[in-house]
């Protein structure tokens, strides 16, 4: 719970600066590396997927060859269909999480192979099969009911690289924008997670979803292109309106209304932190905080029961708001946490800690100063 106390950059004046330095590092990172991969998948990946597939589609059988060419195993660039007897040997199950299972066979000649198939291993038993062959790999084995096409067939794999690749493109665009947030912007909030962020980035993410799911059910790249422009545009006009919504809704005070718990007879111990230049706060080791009737301490053991360090009766409650990216440690703090800004004479002094137990910390504060918080 105890954040790196890092101080926020500053200027010549003194002043905070305009822009959270460690969000757009972190966006800019994230939102390049996505954008990158996503690059690699549709630009690289892909093509080949579907220039193999073609290929495959084109390919017709191999001609009449003799017995003993037959049963050799094929070159691995022999781009003809080559359909040749082997035997079942044994199948295991793939530890995967569709059903498959890795089917090995051996050649006429002596060689062994393997192919992986959809099912359990359980439904084939061992017995003669035919097994095509293109490429130097099998794409489908013969039962006695018919074709079953191997993994290794290149039908349909398009559809993999398509789907993370736009996945991933439209994920890294709410990343990309976050940056600019930070880069022009993060001044106007020192929210740690303001909605300008926050609201993109869960957009992309929804949208990258969709347009995941649409490419796996294409028929054709431009179909898995358009359900993801549709995804997008969805997405954006669901964020322009949200967005507008909350600009309007928007107020500079930020106050949360915590209600005051008052300490009973025992005491609680939970995770949090005094951060401050006073001599009780977190750098001394502190990490969880102790309330309770006229107590209000710091402690790094979770139990309590040593090395408390009492919060003196100087320190005021002032109001209760979320996380700054201008607080200590870029108000990296984790899911749900609040902070108490309080005040020990002149100096300003946080108390971060979870929201359920802010109405502990108010009441033990209160207590202790005799005085009510406006929060």
């Amino acid at each position: 719970m105890v954040p790196k106390q890092d101080k926020p950059s500053r200027t010549t004046d003194g002043s905070s600066r305009s822009r959270n330095r460690g969000g757009l590092i972190y966006s800019a990172t994230l939102g390049v590396a996505f954008a990158l991969i996503a690059a690699w998948l549709l630009l690289v990946n892909m093509p080949r997927a579907l220039e193999s597939e073609r290929d495959f589609r084109a390919a017709v059988d191999c001609p009449a060859q003799s017995q003993a060419q037959s049963r050799s195993a094929p070159p691995s660039d022999e781009d003809c269909l080559r359909s040749v007897p082997a035997h079942v040997d044994h199948t295991r199950d793939a530890r995967r999480k569709t059903p498959s299972y890795w089917m090995y066979v051996k050649l006429a000649d002596g060689t062994t192979d393997r192919a992986r198939l959809e099912g359990r291993a359980g439904s084939v038993t061992p017995g003669q099969v035919h097994v095509r062959y293109w490429r130097g790999q099998i794409r489908a084995v013969h039962f006695a009911d018919g074709w079953q096409s191997a993994y290794a067939e290149p039908t349909g794999n398009w559809r993999a690289f398509a789907a993370w690749g736009l996945g991933l493109g439209v994920f890294s665009t709410g990343f990309l924008w976050s940056a600019y947030w930070w880069a022009l912007r993060s001044g106007s909030s020192r929210k740690a997670n303001p909605w300008q962020v926050a609201l993109p980035t869960l957009t992309a993410f929804g949208a990258a979803g969709v347009a995941v799911g649409l490419a796996l059910l294409a028929d054709s790249v431009q179909d898995a292109l358009l359900g993801t422009a549709g995804a997008v545009g969805v997405g954006l006009a669901g964020c322009l309106l949200t967005g507008f919504v909350l600009a309007r809704r928007g107020t500079e005070d930020d106050t949360i209304e915590v209600e005051p718990v008052a300490p009973g007879t025992g005491e609680e111990i939970f995770p949090g932190a005094v951060l401050g230049e006073v001599p009780y706060s977190a750098g001394n080791g502190g990490g969880y905080l102790v309330t309770g009737p006229g107590l209000f301490a710091t402690t790094p053991d979770p139990t309590g029961a040593f090395a408390r360090t009492t919060v003196p009766r100087t320190l005021v409650p002032q109001r209760v708001r979320r996380p700054y990216w201008t607080d200590p440690g870029g108000g990296d703090y984790p899911a749900e946490t609040l902070v108490v800004e309080c005040r020990d004479g002149e100096t300003p002094v946080l108390v971060v800690t979870e929201k359920k137990n802010v109405g502990w910390v108010l009441g033990a504060l209160e207590k202790a100063s005799g005085q009510s918080t406006t929060a």
